[in-house]
């Protein structure tokens, strides 16, 4: 394939990967907000059905049998572990995306990824390299500031506004980050580390608004 046509598709990979990320980003903030919205609605709902007759909720509840419990449980559970899931794959994807955009505007750094690909005389087209330096630089889309606030959006709107869940939350961005260096093949960039101490430090702002029962969810 000629120089050309290698820089043309990256270009259009690049940006396609972007744009897709982007979109996919809104729309599961946007089908998380939902849930909780839904999951705050239910919750309205049955405080006022238990105040107009708190005797008939409790006589419902009894009528619950063990196998009807078990089966409640095992469904909490599993959303609780899908969610998780869903918080890593979230940060693994991310942090991945970032390096990538950051290997591009940076590749002459000897590490990169794309050495081999330079070592056949390929440079990616200047276009996309000021599009990927723009994308990773400090008020960028994948520059620290942004992607950690994206993250810690998300893991606060999965957590429903239950500071219960911050820990666990939290297990699950540190497991996303992990499976992002194995699946980047090895230490990803220095604007990752970055992000993610970033994060960690959201994390713990967090931890102490939920302390003095000011909870941002």
């Amino acid at each position: 394939m000629a120089v050309n046509g290698i820089n043309s598709a990256v270009t259009s990979t690049y940006q396609t990967k972007v744009d897709t990320d982007v979109k996919q980003a809104e729309n599961v903030a946007s089908t998380v907000a939902a849930e909780s919205t839904k999951e705050a609605d239910q919750a309205v709902t049955y405080e006022k059905s238990e105040a107009v007759d708190s005797t008939k909720a409790t006589y419902n509840n009894k009528k619950m049998t063990p196998e009807e419990r078990t089966a409640v449980i095992d469904q909490l559970k599993a959303d609780q572990a899908e969610r998780e899931k869903q918080m890593a794959d979230l940060v693994a994807k991310t942090f991945n995306q970032q390096s990538e955009s950051f290997q591009i505007a940076y590749q002459n750094d000897p590490d990169s990824i794309w050495n081999e690909i330079r070592q056949g005389n390929f440079k990616a087209d200047a276009q996309t390299i000021a599009q990927a330096k723009e994308d990773v630089s400090e008020d960028g889309y994948w520059g620290v500031k942004q992607t950690s606030e994206r993250i810690l959006d998300f893991a606060k709107a999965l957590s429903g506004g239950d500071s219960s869940k911050i820990d666990t939350l939290t297990d699950a961005i540190k497991k996303g980050f992990k499976d992002a260096e194995k699946l980047w093949g090895g230490e990803l960039p220095e604007i990752s580390g970055k992000t993610y101490d970033a994060i960690m430090q959201g994390i713990e702002d967090w931890k102490k608004e939920a302390t003095s029962g000011d909870v941002k969810a």
